[in-house]
């Protein structure tokens, strides 16, 4: 049984390569595959191995107080989802090309899973504002399974957010929009791009459709989450799905 675990911190990092050559020595000592990028604002990683070998490295990595907060989402698989081990120094730990939107300023506003499967019941916020979900994800992810009714951006790189966001600037001015990733990594930029931008209602999902599957199920989804390893994509009880069905054009 391998744990497989999904994270990402953003903090001011100084020396990415320093943290970069000790995350690469203590992940190959604990026998772990995956990918993990370093960059001058924070961590992101996808690793998996034995649960005892996943315990230590996160213990380990929060030994160091810029991450001694970092959250790890965990899910389990019978095969190893990573080939290798692969750790990069990178300009961004995800990539977005915007220098108004910035985790390290602050991070935007959050809605719960719990808070918002209670919306989505309701269709509406606790102020009255109709709720509208964001999909910031790219076609091939929605393709596999979203939120029902989300809006879905026809972009193939998450650098071209913002020019898709353009064409739903008017219809969404009174909403509230919660947008909505993987993991929660896209929207910490996404979210606050959008609240200096003229979406003043934006809020991110925390956790992102993970956390959501963790805490609250599929209750307001439509089919699997796309993941980036080789098990392809969860359902919502976060098994493997290794060939999804009826994936959605």
């Amino acid at each position: 049984m391998f744990i497989s675990i999904a994270a990402y911190h953003f903090v001011a990092i100084d020396d990415p390569g320093v943290v970069a050559a000790h995350v690469r020595a203590r992940a190959m000592s604990d026998g772990l595959l995956g990918t993990v990028l370093v960059a001058a604002e924070g961590i992101n990683l996808f690793l998996a191995g034995n649960g005892e070998a996943i315990d230590a490295f996160l213990g380990a990595l929060r030994e160091d107080p810029r991450f001694a907060t970092l959250q790890a989402k965990r899910s389990r698989s019978d095969t190893a989802p990573f080939a290798r081990l692969k750790v990069k120094v990178k300009p961004e730990i995800i990539s977005f090309r915007r220098h108004d939107a910035s985790p390290l300023d602050g991070r935007a506003p959050s809605v719960t899973p719990h808070t918002l499967a209670r919306w989505l019941e309701s269709g509406r916020d606790d102020d009255g504002r109709r709720v509208v979900l964001l999909d910031t994800r790219n076609r091939e992810e929605v393709g596999h399974g979203s939120f029902s009714g989300a809006v879905a951006l026809p972009i193939d790189n998450f650098t071209d957010l913002p020019e898709a966001l353009d064409a739903h600037r008017e219809a969404l001015a009174d909403a509230t929009v919660v947008g909505f990733c993987t993991g929660g990594i896209r929207c910490e930029k996404a979210v606050p791009w959008m609240r200096v931008n003229g979406f003043a209602h934006a809020l991110q999902l925390d956790g992102g459709i993970l956390g959501y599957f963790e805490q609250v199920g599929g209750f307001g989804y439509d089919g699997h989450c796309f993941v980036f390893d080789e098990r392809v994509a969860l359902d919502p009880a976060l098994r493997p799905v290794t060939a999804p069905e009826g994936a959605r054009a």
